[in-house]
């Protein structure tokens, strides 16, 4: 058996920086890192929601990193300022041209910024649709999501047999450390994996299974 030897916050460190470096939505200079048993704290600013996400993706692409402190601020300025009209307007428009967004169910607000959905949709993929169609925008600085996802009613047999299917596809050989309960719609997943990329890959299989609405997960990175 190979063995692996831990890394230290200082190599986690430098790691996530070269990740920072490498992804082109980043302005890494902007972005600070820090590493605590793991745990990293991104701090600085940047110009978009987009980058901001893009910062904590990338750090938890990291082998190492276990859980990440999302601490940037997004301050829009120049030639990406807008007005809450102007990215309300924009908002609406980028719902209506998704294909994948029913968006006649989603309402919007934007206050300095910041976008909120409400609404209903039948599917969580939907949910998820709806905040990606919007968070590119120029001028938005934060996207939150309230939109309720009201799954037509299936039986809690079905969904888990879905799910064991779905796992099988696309998280084989994780799937076996994986626990999972369902209470009516609420899926809750507890166990270990081995990376965070395997974490998000088993959430998105169980996210995209239908009659779930809900996913607590509580999935552990196997170090």
């Amino acid at each position: 058996m190979v063995q692996t030897t831990k890394k230290t916050d200082t190599e986690i460190q430098e790691s996530v920086l070269d990740e920072l470096r490498w992804d082109t939505r980043i302005k890494e200079a902007a972005v600070s890192v820090e590493v605590d048993r793991g745990i990293v704290t991104l701090t600085g600013s940047v110009d978009t929601w987009t980058a901001r996400l893009a910062a904590q993706e990338a750090a938890h692409r990291v082998a190492g990193v276990m859980d990440v402190a999302n601490d940037i601020q997004v301050e829009v300025s120049g030639s990406l300022e807008r007005t809450d009209a102007d990215i309300a307007r924009a908002v609406r428009g980028a719902l209506e041209w998704d294909v994948l967004v029913p968006q006649a169910r989603i309402t919007t607000t934007v206050s300095n910024g910041v976008v909120t959905l409400s609404g209903r949709v039948d599917y969580w993929s939907q949910y998820e649709d709806a905040a990606r169609a919007v968070r590119n925008l120029a001028g938005v600085v934060e996207v939150k999501n309230e939109i309720d996802v009201e799954p037509p009613a299936v039986a809690p047999h079905a969904v888990r047999s879905a799910i064991d299917r779905a796992l099988a596809r696309h998280a084989a050989h994780c799937a076996k450390h994986v626990n999972i309960a369902i209470a009516d719609d609420r899926v809750v997943l507890t166990g270990e994996v081995p990376s965070w990329a395997e974490r998000a890959t088993v959430e998105g299989a169980v996210r995209g299974t239908p009659g779930v609405r809900r996913v607590d997960n509580h999935l552990h990175i196997r170090v």
